[in-house]
């Protein structure tokens, strides 16, 4: 897993998505959180295997409730979440495939998790 920058958080604000080059891989995932959530717990604990055993699986995340930076301390980038994904719950995760917006869900199993990406 990979942690999402301020700047990939600001263009996703700015440009309405995440940037075609983040999301470019055959099958990428963004998740979006806060730290203390107990499902995003439970999906971290299993995400690690997921990678190892699918090295087509990109996985990026955002814990915006502990990041430091002008767009989280603001809470532009709750609110681009909340307001313009329309999506309230956490964790929230967007799914690529080949680069382009294929779903969403909240918080999923692990085979939930792998049917998203078509495997």
């Amino acid at each position: 897993m990979k942690k999402l920058t301020e700047k990939d958080c600001k263009t996703a604000i700015s440009n309405g998505d995440f940037d075609s080059a983040l999301v470019s891989g055959s099958k990428t995932v963004i998740v979006m959180t806060q730290s203390w959530c107990p499902q995003w717990a439970a999906m971290r604990a299993y995400i690690p295997a997921l990678e190892e055993s699918h090295k087509d699986i990109n996985i990026y995340y955002v814990e915006y409730d502990i990041e430091p930076g002008e767009c989280f301390e603001s809470k532009a980038f709750m609110e681009y979440k909340e307001n313009v994904l329309k999506n309230r719950e956490i964790p929230y995760l967007r799914y690529y495939i080949d680069g382009v917006f294929s779903g969403e869900s909240n918080f999923v199993s692990k085979d939930v998790f792998l049917k998203h990406l078509n495997i």
